[in-house]
């Protein structure tokens, strides 16, 4: 049965409903971030926002308090799914490093027996140009990718996320380009949310002072549960405040969280700057691009693709080419070399025809022990083969008496005879 891409991800994170919503390996602390808005407002609504239903009595003005928390509360709520339950801006992993950025690099050899052979190379970071500006960007080892710019590989989540912002262990997801707007969101609003808690809660203890005439403490100690959450309101401010604060300031310089830590102290020239304006026009005006991985869709069965030649497999491959190359050569050669021969001893054949009964053989037995010098070394290369000859050319001219008896050498036998060794 083919399986779905979610239940074969290579990555931390952990599916439900079907791989509809993707959460990180950290997704119990979510709980816990859970706990801490629910249980506070539940407080708030029971304890405080209850008593105040009655305190304003223009168009039950006391109600909307209530409904103001709960309705609020959904809303933080949702944000924080959105922020933690969706794909963050994965980048899908390859199953192969990119051939095409593969090569072989002569200067840094490797020796193997005995001989130098280039090593195979593979660049680890390369340039790409952003606004105008060059961009080096690196090359993750994990996903087998170059990583495209702003983006980096989440070392809880095993995952190369765009625009990378930092992982978050309150949502227990990565914080990145397709989740950073409802994540800054969720963060404002759980601060607007402490704020209204906050005020209701003193509102509350004033309106306890203006009805038993008494004093703070006396207040205070009518409505404990009205200091606590005051308290706990007032100390998470601290961080959702600071923290909205901060990326608001990330927002209008157009930076991430990690680019701010890491390259504050190198004053580098941010090339993704449009404008404050822009900047904030980028982040919550724009549209969210879509998904880059379909994590309900079955697993594509991949062809297995033949493994990259080894430097030593590479050298044994280019040795047997090359030496079914030399071994073309030889025989290429060698037919030449018989074509020569035959040539030669033609030629030879018709210079003894034409000369005639002008220059004969000494004898018969010297024309066969020349033509059988051709028979015991047929592979004799056809320039030295001429120059013997040539050699011989001069022995011919003998004297007038010797020559009436050469004639009778029949020219069919000495045509015969030469042809001998290449039939």
């Amino acid at each position: 049965m083919a399986k779905r891409v979610y239940q074969v991800w290579k990555g931390s994170n952990y599916f439900f409903l079907g791989g509809r919503l993707i959460f990180g390996p950290d997704a119990k602390s979510l709980l816990i971030t859970l706990l801490l808005i629910i249980v506070p407002v539940t407080v708030f609504c029971v304890f405080v926002a209850r008593h105040l239903r009655h305190e304003f009595s223009s168009y039950n003005a006391g109600y909307a308090i209530l409904a103001v928390a709960i309705i609020f509360t959904i809303h933080v709520l949702v944000l924080l799914l959105l922020t933690s339950a969706r794909d963050p801006g994965i980048v899908p992993r390859n199953s192969h490093p990119p051939e095409e950025e593969f090569r072989y690099d002569t200067s840094a050899s490797v020796e193997i027996g005995g001989r130098q052979t280039p090593s195979l190379q593979f660049p680890r970071t390369k340039e790409v140009t952003v606004n105008g500006m060059p961009v080096r960007v690196k090359y993750c080892d994990t996903c087998m990718l170059y990583r495209p710019p702003r983006c980096s590989h989440c070392s809880i989540c095993n995952n190369c996320v765009e625009r990378f912002d930092h992982h978050c262990p309150w949502v227990g997801q990565c914080i990145g380009l397709r989740n950073y707007r409802f994540f800054f969101c969720f963060v404002s609003s759980a601060m607007l949310l402490c704020i209204y808690v906050f005020a209701i809660c003193a509102l509350y203890i004033k309106v306890l002072m203006n009805n038993d005439q008494g004093t703070v403490w006396k207040a205070m100690k009518e409505s404990p549960a009205s200091v606590i959450l005051m308290a706990y309101c007032f100390i998470s401010l601290w961080f959702v405040g600071g923290l909205t604060g901060f990326h608001l300031y990330l927002i209008s310089t157009n930076q991430t969280t990690y680019e701010n830590f890491r390259y504050r102290a190198e004053n580098r020239i941010n090339v993704y700057d449009l404008g404050c304006l822009n900047n904030f026009m980028e982040v919550f005006c724009t549209k969210v691009k879509p998904s880059r991985n379909n994590f309900r869709a079955y697993v594509q069965e991949e062809e297995p693709r033949p493994p990259l030649p080894t430097t030593r497999e590479a050298e044994v491959e280019m040795g047997e080419d090359h030496r079914v190359k030399v071994e073309d050569d030889l025989d290429i050669g060698g037919d030449l070399l018989k074509i020569s021969q035959r040539h030669n001893i033609e030629d030879i054949e018709a210079d003894i025809r034409s000369r005639g009964s002008d220059v004969p053989y000494h004898n018969s037995s010297e024309a066969d022990s020349v033509h059988g010098s051709d028979r015991r070394a047929p592979n004799v290369q056809s320039d030295t083969r001429h120059s013997s000859w040539g050699g011989r050319s001069g022995s011919w001219e003998i004297a007038s008496e010797v020559l009436g008896t050469k004639t009778n050498v029949p020219e069919s036998r000495s045509h015969t005879t030469s042809r001998e060794p290449y039939q």
